[in-house]
């Protein structure tokens, strides 16, 4: 009968706590759960396709963009990582029934997709000044605005973010109340 080689004893009791120690440091490192995501969000939850433009201060100043196209019942990242400002500023269009989300803040926008610096002399520098409304995230890492239409929502019409009568904030995410008529052009 042929013999296997056997380790000596005290290269086997050695070499024991080196696997378990990789074995509990393999398991640490698949287990660990991954961060949060820290992001800001819109989730459209109307039944129309929205378009979505940005206003916010980074550390180079003011800042617009757009445009996010959001179908309808779906959620779409608008900035990723940890929020760098307290305030955000949103405008949207709804692409199917007309109307908008606007506000008080005027930026500035236009009709194809954009990234514009500063928000002053929008007209003289051949874009459109548009209203956005305002989003207090408070000191929250990550934020998600949700879109709704009237059957969907609690919050007065008169009470528009940005506007006295304007909802509280208190929670991370705003429900924001249906577009107004656009007047026609």
């Amino acid at each position: 009968m042929p013999r296997f080689p056997t380790l000596p004893r005290f290269r086997l009791a050695r070499l024991i706590p080196l696997v378990l120690t990789g074995l509990l440091a393999f398991a640490a490192l698949c287990s660990a759960s991954a961060p949060a995501a820290a992001d800001f969000r819109l989730c459209n939850n109307t039944s129309s396709r929205v378009g979505i433009a940005l206003g916010y201060k980074d550390n180079e100043g003011w800042v617009t963009e757009g445009w996010w196209n959001v179908s309808s019942k779906a959620c779409e990242t608008l900035l990723k990582g940890t929020l760098i400002a307290r305030y955000y500023y949103i405008y949207a269009l709804d692409y199917d029934r007309g109307g908008e989300w606007s506000g008080q803040a005027f930026m500035c926008s236009r009709d194809k997709e954009f990234t514009i610096r500063g928000t002053d002399n929008c007209l003289a520098r051949g874009f459109d000044r548009t209203g956005y409304f305002e989003v207090d995230t408070g000191e929250q890492r990550s934020w998600t605005v949700q879109l709704t239409e009237t059957a969907e929502q609690n919050v007065p019409r008169s009470g528009l973010p940005g506007l006295p009568n304007a909802p509280p904030n208190g929670q991370p995410g705003a429900i924001l109340p249906p577009p107004k008529v656009a007047p026609p052009k």
